[in-house]
C-alpha cells in the first residue's frame, strides 16, 4: 500500500512538472514578437540570418554566390520583396534573433529536431542529409604501426573524442550514438568555430574527428585531399530553415514555395551546383574564395591602398569596380569608356590620368571623379549614406541627369534630398517623354533603368562583400 501511494505521489509530482513546463512554454510563445506576411510585405522585405561557408553563401571572385543565398534570392524575387541578409554561424544566436524578430528567418542547414522544434517551427525540408565523421586518411608517410586507421564501424567511437560545433546538432546525435553503442563518446563544443573551420583543423591534424552534414563534408574534399567522410553517424535527416512559432502566414508561403520549387529545374540545377558537380567550374582558384584566399580580384593591393587615401571602404569600391568592369583592366564599352572604373576620355583627362588602361592610374582617377561627385551633392544631402546613392547614380548617368530626377521630385511635391521612392522614381522613368519634356529637365532623355538598378546592384553587392571580406 506504502509503494502505491508513493507512487501515485511520484506521478502527481511528475504531472504537476510537466504542466509547469507546457504553461512556460505555452508563455514563452506568447511573448514572441509578432511578426507575421503582412508586416513583412509592409517593410517591402525579408530580413534573413545565414551561415557563412564554402556552399551556403560566399564571394568568389567578386560574385556574391551560395546554396542558401540562391534560394533566398529566389524566394524573394517569387514574393516580390528585398532580400536583406545578416551573417552568423552562431546557432544560438540565430535562434535568439529569430525569437526576438530582428530576423524573419533563418535560412542554413537545420537538422530538424524535436528539442529544437519547441523553439522554433520549421519549414519544409529544402534537402535531406545524413551527418558523417569526418576523418584523416592514413598517411602513406606515416610509420605503418603507427598511423590511424579508419572508424568504419560506429561502435569504434567509444572513448574517442569528437569535436563539433557548439548547441549543434552533432552534439545530441553523438550523445544518441554513444546510448546506442554502450559506450562514452567525448564531445568537445567549440564555441567560436564553424563547421568547415573544424574540417581544416582535421586536415590539418589538429584535431582527430568532427562531424558534419554529408553533402557540406564531400564538397569540401575538393580542398582538402586526405579527408575521409565515408563513415555515416545518423539515418538520413531533414534539412530545413527555421521561422517564428506564431509566423503562421509566412511559414505557409515559404511551405508552398519550397515544395513548389523543389520540383523546377532551377532547384535541381542549384543543388547540382554546390552538391554534385565538381567545383572547378566556378571555384577554379581558391585564392580568389571569401573563405579560403579571401581575395576578389588581382587588384586588390592598389584598390585599399588608394582607397585608404580618401578614407573610402575598399569593398564599396570593389563592388563599382565589380560592376563597371568584372575587374578587366582594358575593357572598353560601346560608348569608349575604359578601364577598371570604365573612364571616359574626357574624363580621364579632367582627373589627370595618364595611362587609362593601367589600373592603378584608372583607379586613381575614377576616385577622383567620385570625391568630386560627393563635394557636389554635399552641400543638399549631408548624410553620407543617403549621398552615397545620389552619387553612385551621378558616376554612372552624369550629375545632370540626377540633378533633373531632383528637381522632378521637388515638383512632384516628393523630398529631392530622398533617394529611395522620390529620386529615384523619377531617374527611373526620365526615359518618359512626359518626363523628359518637363520643363524644369536641362538635359533631356536618360535611359533611366541603367542608373536606377546601377546603385540597387552596388549597394547590394557591398553589403554582401561587407558580410564576407575583412574591412
Amino acid at each position: 500500500m506504502r509503494k502505491l501511494v508513493l507512487f501515485l505521489i511520484v506521478l502527481v509530482s511528475l504531472s504537476a512538472c510537466q504542466n509547469s513546463h507546457n504553461k512556460e512554454v505555452r508563455k514563452q510563445k506568447e511573448e514572441l514578437v509578432a511578426i507575421d506576411l503582412d508586416d513583412i510585405i509592409k517593410r517591402g522585405k525579408i530580413r534573413v540570418i545565414t551561415d557563412y561557408n564554402s556552399t551556403n553563401y560566399f564571394v568568389y571572385k567578386g560574385r556574391p554566390l551560395g546554396y542558401q543565398l540562391e534560394l533566398l534570392q529566389a524566394l524573394s524575387n517569387t514574393l516580390g520583396l528585398k532580400l536583406e541578409i545578416v551573417v552568423s554561424n552562431d546557432v544560438e544566436k540565430n535562434f535568439a534573433s529569430l525569437l526576438e524578430g530582428k530576423v524573419d528567418l533563418i535560412a542554413t542547414n537545420l537538422t530538424i529536431t524535436r528539442d529544437r522544434s519547441h523553439q522554433v517551427a520549421f519549414t519544409e525540408p529544402h534537402c535531406i542529409t545524413r551527418q558523417v565523421l569526418v576523418q584523416q586518411k592514413p598517411s602513406p608517410d606515416n610509420n605503418p604501426s603507427s598511423a590511424q586507421e579508419l572508424i568504419r564501424n560506429q561502435i569504434d567511437l567509444g572513448g574517442k573524442t569528437v569535436y563539433v560545433q557548439e548547441n549543434s546538432a552533432y552534439v545530441s546525435r553523438l550523445k544518441s550514438l554513444g546510448n546506442e553503442i554502450g559506450d562514452s563518446i567525448h564531445i568537445v563544443e567549440i564555441p567560436d568555430y564553424e563547421v568547415e573551420q573544424l574540417i581544416a583543423l582535421v586536415a590539418s591534424g589538429e584535431i582527430p574527428y568532427t562531424v558534419c552534414d554529408e553533402n557540406l563534408a564531400r564538397i569540401n574534399l575538393n580542398f582538402y585531399d586526405n579527408l575521409d567522410v565515408e563513415t555515416a553517424v545518423s539515418f538520413p535527416q531533414k534539412i530545413a530553415w527555421a521561422v517564428r512559432p506564431n509566423a503562421n502566414n509566412f511559414k505557409d508561403i515559404v511551405d508552398n514555395w519550397l515544395i513548389n520549387f523543389k520540383k523546377t529545374n532551377q532547384y535541381k540545377r542549384i543543388y547540382r551546383k554546390y552538391f554534385i558537380n565538381k567545383r572547378s567550374n566556378h571555384l577554379v582558384d581558391a585564392n580568389f574564395h571569401s573563405i579560403k584566399g579571401g581575395v576578389v580580384s588581382d587588384y586588390d593591393a592598389i584598390i585599399k591602398e588608394e582607397s585608404a587615401k580618401y578614407n573610402l571602404d575598399w569593398r564599396l569600391i570593389a563592388a563599382l569596380i565589380y560592376q563597371e568592369s568584372r575587374f578587366l583592366p582594358e575593357v572598353k564599352s560601346w560608348a569608349g569608356a575604359v578601364g577598371l572604373m570604365q573612364l571616359m576620355p574626357q574624363t580621364a583627362e579632367s582627373f589627370g590620368v595618364e595611362e587609362i588602361t593601367s589600373p592603378k592610374d584608372n583607379i586613381q582617377g575614377g576616385l577622383k571623379f567620385l570625391i568630386w561627385l560627393d563635394k557636389r551633392f554635399a552641400e543638399d544631402i549631408s548624410d553620407p549614406d543617403e549621398r552615397l546613392k545620389f552619387v553612385l547614380a551621378a558616376y554612372n548617368v552624369g550629375p545632370g541627369h540626377v540633378e533633373d530626377a531632383m528637381r522632378l521630385a521637388e515638383k512632384n511635391d516628393k523630398d529631392p534630398y530622398k533617394w529611395d521612392d522620390s529620386v529615384d522614381y523619377y531617374l527611373l522613368n526620365k526615359s518618359k517623354p512626359s518626363f523628359y519634356n518637363d520643363p524644369v529637365v536641362k538635359y533631356g532623355y536618360c535611359r533611366g533603368e541603367e542608373p536606377f538598378h546601377y546603385v540597387s546592384d552596388i549597394l547590394e553587392r557591398y553589403t554582401h562583400y561587407k558580410n564576407v571580406l575583412n574591412d
